[in-house]
């Protein structure tokens, strides 16, 4: 595509106009469009981003006038794209990642020697010893450096580093999107959970079919993703010759806890992530022996994008502190 050098306009920032073709696309609008993409809600936006809903409303308007298509389907208070809004979705994150791309590039430029920033996504769970450890000696080698970390889950810190907003995420399970490189930096070794008052009272068993007739809780498998939690979840119950396995999709972990504390099912999980819970007794965590249960862990980050210095200097710190992650 050739650009109009008369009216083609690129600034920097997020009221930055770029004019293609006649077509009058605002950062702002981008943003607000991923921001609605990946809450499914306009509310939700609202917040996030810290504008009024009408404010989000007519940005989401500007641009679907812009583009002559509508880009959201409206359910109740819950929004999804339409073929339109699917279409511009990578396009989206690509321009603005971009923009914020030339941005860091700049500023690592003329700030050399300076203060640098690290933004970092993951998922909350991940923010175990190996994390803090690394935190620590990067903090002590980059003293000037500042760290802006952010929690979510492996989806969504795939889309905050798509988009620009993370230098760098940690997720579970690889990722296949080819605009994202990954590095595999160990696994977490995966426990049963079960409520403290479950009548199974041994701390290791050698294989799941005590918990045949027994509820279980996962997560819904990940679009676009060969393999998830949830995924992982029926493979293991069909190698434990558990058929027709009672699953039901939670896609929340705090839910999971709770659902399993009140007895109401059990689930696979890594002690991680009910290390409080195991501390004050409401849950427990069953070694199964006989199988390995593991969920890996992968650092991501954007193919092609800014090489961030402070970036680049943590994954290699944390390369360093997470010989296997196992615990």
């Amino acid at each position: 595509m050739e650009l109009d050098n008369t009216s083609a306009q690129c600034i920097i920032g997020r009221e930055s106009i770029s004019k293609v073709h006649g077509l009058n696309m605002t950062l702002d609008e981008i943003e607000t469009f991923l921001c609605i993409a990946q809450l499914g809600s306009f509310t939700e936006a609202s917040r996030q981003l810290g504008r009024s809903q009408p404010a989000i409303s007519r940005r989401v308007h500007q641009l679907e006038e812009t583009l002559g298509a509508a880009l959201f389907d409206r359910l109740g208070r819950r929004v999804s794209l339409t073929e339109a809004g699917k279409v511009l979705l990578p396009h989206a994150e690509s321009a603005l990642a971009a923009a914020r791309d030339a941005e860091r590039a700049i500023r690592d430029l003329v700030d050399v020697g300076g203060a640098h920033v690290l933004r970092l996504a993951i998922v909350g769970t991940l923010a175990d010893s190996h994390l803090i450890d690394a935190l620590r000696a990067f903090e002590a080698e980059f003293v000037d450096a500042t760290v802006e970390l952010q929690t979510a889950t492996s989806r969504e810190v795939s889309a905050f580093v798509r988009n620009g907003e993370a230098n760098l995420g940690l997720r579970y399970f690889e990722e296949f999107d080819p605009a994202l490189e990954s590095k595999l930096l160990g696994a977490e070794r995966l426990y049963l959970v079960v409520s403290a008052r479950h009548p199974v009272r041994q701390r290791r068993l050698r294989t799941l079919r005590k918990f045949a007739r027994e509820r279980w809780l996962g997560f819904p498998p990940e679009r676009g993703q060969p393999d998830s939690l949830g995924q992982l979840l029926e493979r293991t119950l069909s190698r434990a010759g558990i058929e027709d396995a009672r699953i039901t999709r939670v896609g929340s972990l705090t839910a999971q806890k709770r659902l399993v504390e009140a007895g109401l099912g059990v689930a696979l999980m890594p002690r991680s992530s009910v290390e409080e819970e195991l501390q004050i007794g409401s849950l427990r965590a069953i070694e199964i022996q006989g199988m390995q249960l593991e969920q890996p862990v992968f650092a991501v980050w954007r193919r092609g994008g800014h090489e961030s210095p402070t970036a680049s200097a943590f994954l290699k710190l944390l390369g360093e502190f997470t010989p296997g992650l196992h615990s």
